[in-house]
């Protein structure tokens, strides 16, 4: 009888972290997506607004980089070289593509369905946007680049964002824990190199870029935060970001389930 209460303790203060982890976690995805999107909004009055200084700093970026476009032939060929084949939107969604039929494929039915939907979304949105807001690309007077379609948010800028962040969060469980951070840097550095292209080349205003880091961070917060609410109610913990969405999809079986556990430090299993 005492073992018995005694094990009952035990399993209540487990529920009991367990919910205070997963509060935490929801709390953080909620609290990054109001951090991106608050300042998106302002960003957006300000645009429409006309606002000067938010003016005179996208046109002294743009005037300043085509000069040194103009500069330097060899440097604008990389540019262009980047933008438009390594890290073009299309590029990175076929990548995005791929790995969700590789999710398919291990049967991690409802992390394929994230990465799914969290690239659809944010594509679909930053077209929305765009079509509302109807801002004109920078016009200058010798131009290096030329792009199709309105320029609020940058649509490389936000597929960036949400494309790395879906190649990090999916894949992080397999990388070993060294290179997790390595990983990490070269996934920023891409979503920072991205904007700079676009701003550099001439086809895109400063505010264009921010725009579109800013909305696609919001959208994979709102589905990580989607998706953090389906593990708890499958009877799995959150995670934190540098174990990536599912830790368990090194697991033979990714889905929770029957058959699926993992074991914890102790050498216990953990149902999925």
């Amino acid at each position: 009888m005492v073992r018995a209460t005694a094990q009952r303790v035990r399993d209540l203060r487990r529920r009991q972290a367990a919910d205070r982890r997963f509060g935490i976690h929801l709390l953080a995805s909620v609290t990054v997506a109001a951090c991106a999107a608050i300042p998106f909004g302002l960003l957006l009055v300000l645009i429409e607004g006309h606002w000067q200084p938010l003016r005179r700093l996208d046109a002294g970026a743009a005037r300043q980089l085509n000069e040194t476009a103009l500069e330097h032939p060899a440097w604008t060929d990389t540019l262009r070289f980047l933008s438009d084949y390594v890290w073009d939107p299309l590029t990175l969604r076929t990548i995005v593509a791929l790995l969700t039929v590789w999710l398919l494929f291990r049967r991690a039915w409802r992390l394929a369905a994230w990465s799914a939907v969290t690239a659809t979304a944010g594509g679909l949105i930053g077209l929305l946007v765009k079509t509302v807001v109807e801002r004109a690309r920078p016009s200058l007077e010798d131009p290096v680049a030329h792009a199709p379609g309105f320029s609020f948010p940058s649509g490389h800028a936000m597929t960036a964002t949400t494309s790395f962040a879906i190649l990090l969060l999916v894949l992080l469980p397999m990388v070993p824990r060294a290179l997790r951070t390595p990983c990490w840097c070269v996934a920023v550095v891409s979503v920072l190199g991205v904007g700079f292209t676009r701003i550099a080349l001439g086809v895109h205003w400063f505010s264009d870029v921010v725009g579109g880091w800013l909305l696609g961070l919001a959208v994979v917060a709102l589905t990580t935060w989607a998706f953090e609410a389906w593990r708890t109610d499958a009877g799995r913990g959150p995670t934190g970001l540098t174990e990536g969405l599912e830790p368990e999809l090194t697991d033979a079986h990714p889905e929770p389930g029957p058959s699926s556990g993992r074991k914890q430090d102790d050498g216990s299993v953990r149902e999925g």
